[in-house]
Order: structure tokens, then C-alpha cells, then sequence
């Protein structure tokens, strides 16, 4: 099949979100400037960087003029710390996926413990294998969706990584212990549960 994506699809649901997958899912708190905290998860979400290490996550607003939590706070106070989402985590991450007032603690919605960050404001997930603890560095606004309201990127800029010890093997990171969930279309999800290796091919030059 094929459709212009200004027009009806004829599908029970849009399939645009299946076809990019699968999508890691960056587990934002935030703190506002009267310290109130939140948490929410993103699956538009990504490194963009290594050198420096930096992430994006992107976001729809509550409404054509107010921006959702997270990135307002992010914008607030130039914190922000993303928790890498495992599978014994899923439940309670969907839990702070509910769209709530900006006053409610997602952690103790969720009744999620948090674990204080070393170089930013915001909490981690304790439980959570890695956090990446970030500062701000840019929005990007985005065109607005189909009901008018707004869409943004927030880029930040990775200060501090913490793993948790028992999360890594021979020194690298045992993806597979983890089992990291991502996001796939519709309401499915998935996770982590084998791998391969490939290596880059080399190339001869003196064959040139």
C-alpha cells in the first residue's frame, strides 16, 4: 500500500509508529523551580551523539500554547536524567505514562523509589539499570500537529552516566540481564532478548 500522509489511510489505526521500530524508551524526571518532581516516559527518544554524549527526546504539548512537564521543566532549571526502562520496570513505567496534573509525583503515583543524582537536581529511578544525568542545551519547535497543538525536540547534553554493577560482564554491558523495553506501534512493546555481533568490514587500501 501506499497513502500521502495528509490524507485517510483506510487502516484501523495509523501505522506510522510501526514503521519505526523498535524505539528505546527514555524514562524523563524532571524537577520544576519549586522543586516539585516529575516523571514520565518517552519512546521519541535517542542518543544523537557520542562525542559529546547527547540525547533528544521529543514531545507534544497539552495544548497549541502549553508544553507537556517535562520538557517546561527541562527548560526551566536546565536538568533533566533519563532512567533506562527494564523489563521488570514495565508496569510501573507505563503507570507514569498517565497524562496527570503538573502538581502529581509520578514516582509516588507509580510507588517508584528514587535514588538523588550526583551532578544534577532531578532523581533517578533506583531501580532502573543506567541513568543518564543531563543538562539542557536546546529546544527545536517542531511543526504543529493535526489539532493545533505543539510539537518539540529537547536536546541535552549528558554530564554524568551512573551502570549499576551488576549490570555489567567482563566489563561491558549485559544487555540481555537487563532486558531493555522499547516501544513498537499501536500499544505493543517489546524488549531486549538476543543479539549478534557484526564488525565493520575493513578496507584494503593499497588495493586501491
Amino acid at each position: 500500500m501506499f497513502w500521502k500522509t495528509d490524507q485517510p489511510h483506510g487502516l484501523p489505526r495509523n501505522p506510522f509508529k510501526s514503521c519505526i521500530i523498535p524505539r528505546p524508551i527514555g524514562w524523563i524526571s524532571t524537577q520544576d523551580k519549586n522543586g516539585g518532581v516529575n516523571l514520565a516516559p518517552y519512546s521519541y527518544f535517542n542518543g544523537v551523539s557520542d562525542d559529546p554524549p547527547m540525547v533528544m527526546f521529543a514531545s507534544g504539548s497539552r495544548d497549541a500554547t502549553n508544553p507537556k512537564d517535562t520538557i517546561a521543566n527541562a527548560e526551566a532549571t536546565g536538568e533533566f536524567v533519563c532512567s533506562m526502562v527494564s523489563w521488570d520496570m514495565r508496569d510501573v513505567m507505563n503507570t507514569t505514562s498517565a497524562e496527570v496534573a503538573p502538581e502529581i509525583d509520578e514516582f509516588k503515583l507509580a510507588g517508584i523509589e528514587t535514588a538523588p543524582s550526583q551532578l544534577v537536581k532531578p532523581p533517578r529511578v533506583a531501580g532502573a539499570p543506567i541513568h543518564l544525568e543531563c543538562t539542557y542545551l536546546q529546544t527545536f519547535t517542531l511543526p504543529p500537529t493535526s489539532k493545533g497543538h505543539g510539537n518539540a525536540i529537547c536536546v541535552g547534553r549528558v554530564i554524568g552516566i551512573h551502570i549499576k554493577d551488576e549490570f555489567l560482564k567482563d566489563g561491558f554491558i549485559d544487555v540481555l540481564k537487563i532486558r531493555p523495553v522499547a516501544r513498537l506501534g499501536y500499544m505493543d512493546y517489546t524488549s531486549v532478548d538476543g543479539q549478534f555481533t557484526m564488525l565493520r568490514p575493513t578496507v584494503d587500501a593499497a588495493a586501491d
